[in-house]
């Protein structure tokens, strides 16, 4: 039986520290840096925010800049032709519905109306609504990236061959409201540091005696039957071979990189963009 959720987050957070859930506010702010970070190391999106940032005063001025000029603004952030027009989209959404640039009007939504106004925006899946909910308006939304999916996957917690969207949801249904926070953080940084996708650390992962697909466990019962009829055929073949774990998505994102921490973004003015230092907990490493 896979693990709960409950004890997969104490024994990470022994590892790694529980972390602190303050949502910093800015809905605007985690809806662009969401965008830019879509399918690129959080190394590259935050380059490409300050560059937003240092060229451009306000959101407006965002909405209203020359696309050949934003997608140039932006393109240490990857992807800037199809990024760029989806960020002035969105942000023309927004001014349509709060010309003060403001979400706030989010939390008086039922919960389902709140997702289905940020998924209506262009470049906007679940992930980007889960983010902004969560990590702005600090409403229960479940953010899954690649690394989230991976480690869940492995843990068997839902089955394998879900597709990003149907793993947010089969997440948010099996972990308490609650806890998304700090699952998402842990099972990110955990993802990063010992979880990673081509050579896991299994020797120092305190899941993985109760892990599925830990190297340290013996391979089912069949693959070691199959095993032994492939060496038999192949007499020169002395030690079977485990075959490769495989996981989540290639999708390098996060929110971003890895895990936050428990620093806060500051919500900026009403039209004026933050530094994003001060407006997006910053993460322990980058992806």
């Amino acid at each position: 039986m896979p693990l709960a959720p409950d004890a997969i987050i104490g024994r990470l957070a022994a590892l790694y520290g529980m972390p602190i859930h303050t949502p910093h506010g800015d809905a605007v702010a985690e809806l662009v840096l969401t965008i830019l970070s879509q399918n690129t190391a959080d190394t590259n999106s935050g380059r490409a925010f300050v560059q937003l940032m240092r060229r451009y005063p306000s959101w407006q001025a965002v909405a209203e800049a020359p696309l050949d000029e934003l997608v140039a603004t932006i393109q240490n952030g990857g992807l800037a032709q199809q990024k760029a027009p989806r960020i002035q989209a969105a942000l023309r959404a927004v001014q349509e519905r709060s010309p003060t640039w403001d979400l706030e009007f989010l939390r008086a939504l039922d919960l389902e109306a709140a997702r289905a106004w940020l998924r209506a925006l262009p470049g906007v899946g679940p992930k980007t609504t889960a983010c902004v909910l969560l990590f702005a308006l600090g409403l229960p939304a479940m953010p899954v990236d690649t690394h989230v999916e991976r480690v869940a996957k492995r843990l068997a917690l839902i089955p394998a061959t879900l597709t990003p969207e149907q793993a947010h949801d089969a997440l948010e249904a099996l972990v308490p409201p609650g806890d998304y926070y700090r699952f998402h953080m842990l099972l990110i940084k955990h993802g990063r540091r010992l979880c990673a996708a081509r050579r896991p650390l299994c020797e120092r992962c305190p899941l993985a005696p109760d892990c599925p697909a830990s190297l340290l466990n013996p391979a089912p019962a069949a693959a070691q039957s199959s095993s032994k009829s492939s060496q038999s055929s192949k007499s020169s073949r002395t030690e079977r071979e485990r075959p490769p774990i495989t996981g989540a998505s290639t999708k390098a994102s996060s929110s971003r990189g890895a895990s936050r921490s428990a620093s806060t973004r500051r919500p900026s003015s009403a039209s004026t963009i933050a530094d994003p230092a001060s407006t997006r907990p910053k993460n322990d490493t980058t992806t």
